[in-house]
């Protein structure tokens, strides 16, 4: 379910399909609010609540396709539904390719509108959760010492303790102690557990090629 803040920002030059389309995400409880062009809505994007956007691919002035494009360049991450008119499969597809989560063709079912927004509140919701993972796990890295994160990306990219310590100069007792550290810092209840978080934040990227590549 959609939480207090949520909004479906519907942006289509059609006032009796914006009204129609406000009334019917209504009945089911959404926050909606309207613009009559997507210019109107990018005058207020940076101050506009999350949720997603249902919009027009066919509009005057700025067409559906343009405003995918100026929400990418601006970093708004609002999943975008776009609605098409009979034909403009090609439109949609192009939606898609620039970042749309999902096309309804008009006339479409209510049911089929819904699950589409339901589904695209539901991918804010863990794009939100996995930022927050991110920067959680940023911030526990930040704690660590330049040899640990040394050991750490060592460990990550599938070294031994002994590998890591001749890489390093040092001994693999010293590599089990910096080990003990980090796996504290780190929070990790596991080898697994690193590598996951690893993944999350990109550690094991081209960037990482173990100890001694920094």
């Amino acid at each position: 379910m959609p939480s207090d803040n949520t909004v479906v920002h519907v942006i289509d030059d059609d006032e009796a399909m914006r009204e129609s389309l406000a009334f019917l995400l209504g009945t089911v409880g959404m926050k909606v609010q309207t613009y009559e062009s997507a210019t109107a809505f990018l005058d207020v994007a940076s101050k506009a609540e999350g949720g997603c956007i249902i919009t027009d691919v066919r509009m005057p002035g700025l067409s559906g396709i343009e405003l995918l494009q100026r929400l990418r360049e601006l970093k708004l991450a609002l999943p975008v539904i776009v609605i098409t008119g009979h034909g403009d499969v090609r439109l949609a597809v192009e939606a898609m390719k620039i970042g749309a989560i999902d096309f309804l063709e008009k006339p479409f079912d209510d049911e089929a509108l819904m699950a589409s927004v339901r589904s695209a509140l539901d991918q804010l919701g863990r794009d939100h959760k996995r930022q927050a993972q991110r920067s959680d796990i940023e911030a526990r890295l930040a704690t660590l010492s330049n040899r640990e994160r040394d050991v750490l990306k060592g460990l990550v990219g599938g070294l031994a303790n002994k590998q890591i310590a001749y890489d390093l100069g040092i001994s693999p007792r010293t590599i089990e102690i910096y080990r003990a550290n980090l796996m504290t810092k780190m929070q990790a209840a596991s080898l697994s557990d690193l590598v996951r978080m690893a993944l999350v934040v990109g550690l094991l990227g081209s960037d990482s090629a173990g100890p001694g590549s920094s």
